[in-house]
């Protein structure tokens, strides 16, 4: 522990002198800006930018990228709430309940929540990766293809229950997501499935065009078809941070999700997305009030947040520690590293403890700086709620539009995108949940093509699922998570009788 902490002041002098300083909040500054703007994302940021910092120190450099990549997950919560927009796929689960409290008149609680659950997330997850980086190595390496399949089938178990009082219908759009997963190439064999002659579909749909459709133009019909008055978002807004009863309810969602998401981070290839989707599912599982996930409970924004930005930090353990990108970002950053020289691996931390320590200590310096940096532009995101609906639609659809070709230049990208935004909007109207779609569509190409490793490494065995520790304890907690309901549906019986329990 005494190493621990003169490492760390040597860290804390390298971030603190003013040149890193000035290019940790440089990062920062820049991550929050493609965050709040759909279609951008930190790997485009830093692979356009990564030319720029050949000429500078490798520890400034690699300083400023990181600040964007976990900037970024701050600022993706913005339009998530504001306008039913991902800024960044993590902040998908963001949009079910931030959303419907701005539409309830608590924009800035549901702001001031992302902002600081961000904050004590990134700041957990920095001190995990400080403390935790070298022993979490083993149990990362440990994940093969079979342990990737049992976890994303865990995921996939919980879709029916997302969002909606419906479970068969949660199960349906599920099932649809999945069914898109499986359009483009063949993962294994390459060959084309479900593409229709369309060679941009050889590459399968992407993520964004679907998410922005379903969530955002989907939005924007049902409000221009309802016709939504302008009080909804001209309401004035009294408390632009959370009320005691909102820090009562997310005592323990921060701490769980910043935890769960962290480790769910140094998994590589899980991501922020798989990290914020778990945090959630996890939370709706634990909640008193399940139900009500979805109509604007402030755990339902604290969540994601805090497990997106724990999962930026677990990103870095596999990337400093092994050299193996924990994430697309992390991927260019990798890159970068091995351009300057340095081959990251458990020799970095011997051979260059300067820049690693410094980029540890960056983060918490980047933590404070992007809640500085939030909290004041809080009361400025709120003010968009008073625009009026005529005029804010128009834009969001401007701004779902941008983001989505300046993704890919892509103009079947638009197609896409509305087409999809046609599908949301019949699907709310007959109350179906939108996010099972999205979520199959992020689960099911990488549940195939780990399902698929799998068999070829075991020569078509099945029994590898069972025969592997951590597989089979995955697995465990599939079948205990489907037989729950059907034991509690039993216990009432028992309890109460039979016509009461079935009620």
């Amino acid at each position: 522990m005494t190493e621990i902490l003169q490492n760390l002041g040597m860290g804390f002098a390298v971030a603190l002198a003013p040149v890193n300083l000035l290019y940790c909040f440089v990062g920062v500054f820049v991550g929050t800006l493609i965050g709040v703007l759909p279609g951008i994302g930190p790997v485009t940021t830093v692979a356009i930018l990564l030319p720029l910092t050949f000429g500078m120190n490798p520890t400034s450099a690699l300083i400023m990228l990181a600040g964007i990549y976990y900037g970024s997950q701050y600022g993706g919560s913005t339009t998530a709430i504001l306008i039913n927009t991902p800024g960044e796929s993590a902040s998908v689960m963001t949009c079910l309940d931030g959303y419907q409290m701005a539409r309830q008149g608590r924009a800035g609680p549901a702001l001031g929540m992302a902002a600081i659950g961000s904050f004590v997330a990134g700041t957990i997850g920095v001190v995990l990766l400080m403390l935790l980086a070298r022993p979490l190595v083993t149990v990362a390496l440990s994940f093969g293809p079979a342990e990737y399949f049992a976890l994303m089938l865990l995921a996939l178990c919980t879709l029916g229950g997302l969002v909606g009082e419906s479970v068969a219908k949660g199960l349906l759009t599920g099932a649809f997501g999945l069914l898109l997963g499986t359009i483009g190439s063949d993962p294994m064999t390459g060959a084309a499935r479900f593409t229709f002659g369309i060679p941009s579909l050889l590459d399968g749909l992407e993520f964004l065009p679907v998410a922005i459709g379903l969530f955002a133009v989907a939005e924007v019909l049902t409000t221009a078809e309802r016709s939504v008055s302008r009080q909804i978002y001209e309401t004035r807004i009294t408390g632009l941070l959370p009320t005691r009863e909102d820090w009562r309810a997310c005592r323990f969602t921060l701490p769980r999700a910043s935890v769960l998401g962290f480790v769910v981070g140094v998994l590589p290839g899980a991501g922020s997305t798989l990290a914020s989707i778990l945090a959630y599912l996890a939370e709706k599982r634990v909640s008193r009030y399940p139900e009500r996930f979805g109509t604007g409970v402030i755990e339902g924004v604290a969540a994601p947040e805090a497990a997106n930005n724990a999962a930026s930090a677990g990103a870095m353990v596999p990337l400093l520690t092994l050299g193996v990108p924990g994430s697309g970002t992390t991927a260019v950053m990798l890159g970068a590293l091995m351009l300057w020289g340095l081959r990251p691996g458990p020799l970095l931390f011997e051979k260059n403890a300067d820049l690693v320590w410094g980029l540890i200590a960056s983060m918490y310096v980047g933590n404070v700086l992007l809640l500085i940096l939030n909290l004041p532009l809080i009361g400025l995101w709120v003010k968009l709620l008073r625009v009026p609906t005529h005029v804010l639609l128009p834009f969001i659809l401007l701004f779902a539009f941008t983001g989505t070709y300046a993704a890919s230049n892509n103009v079947f990208d638009l197609y896409v995108m509305v087409a999809f935004g046609i599908v949301g909007w019949v699907l709310q109207r007959y109350g179906f949940p939108v996010a099972p779609i999205v979520l199959g569509l992020i689960l099911g190409p990488m549940l195939e093509t780990h399902l698929r490793r799998a068999l070829i490494l075991s020569r078509g065995d099945w029994m590898i699922f069972l025969e592997r520790p951590i597989t089979a304890a995955l697995l465990g907690a599939v079948l205990v998570y489907l037989a729950l309901p059907a034991v509690a549906w039993a216990w009432r019986r028992a309890a109460t009788g039979p016509r009461q329990a079935d009620a």
